[in-house]
Formats: structure tokens, C-alpha cells, sequence
């Protein structure tokens, strides 16, 4: 049996987006801490395959992100004491 075999069973599960899952959960620049859940501590946008969300949700959330940051709601980055 070669390696290829043996790896073949596992089998991840599919993400699920949350925004489709839940239609309660507003995606709008104004909350702040629903966006805050999808940057990492460094202030980088979490990618779509990490995520789960699908593609239209991620445009949306990437682009209530940026809109939040022009605003001042949310960093562009997080300050370093190094």
C-alpha cells in the first residue's frame, strides 16, 4: 500500500458560512464587534478558507471592514511594544 492509500480516508469537514447559516447576524461596518471576529490580533483580514464564509460574504465583510477602519470603529493595525 503506498502513502497516497493510506492518507486517502480522511475527510475535513466543510466550513459553513456564517452569515448564510444565520440570517440574524447583521454584517455592517456600525458593529464593530461582530468584525472583530474575523481579523487576526495583528489587525490582518482572516482568509476565506480559514474563515468559512463564502465568497460573497467575504466581499462584504472585507469591504465593512475597510469602511470601519476609515472611520476609526476598528485599527488598521495593533501597536507593538517591542
Amino acid at each position: 500500500m503506498t502513502a497516497r492509500r493510506r492518507r486517502r480516508g480522511f475527510h475535513r469537514r466543510r466550513k459553513v458560512c456564517r452569515f448564510c447559516s444565520d440570517p440574524k447576524l447583521v454584517l455592517d461596518y456600525k458593529e464593530p464587534k461582530v468584525l472583530m471576529n474575523f481579523i487576526t490580533e495583528r489587525g490582518k483580514i482572516i482568509p476565506r478558507r480559514i474563515s468559512g464564509n463564502c465568497a460573497k460574504h467575504q466581499r462584504r465583510l472585507t469591504q465593512a471592514i475597510s469602511r470601519a477602519r476609515q472611520i476609526a470603529l476598528m485599527p488598521f493595525t495593533t501597536t507593538s511594544a517591542q
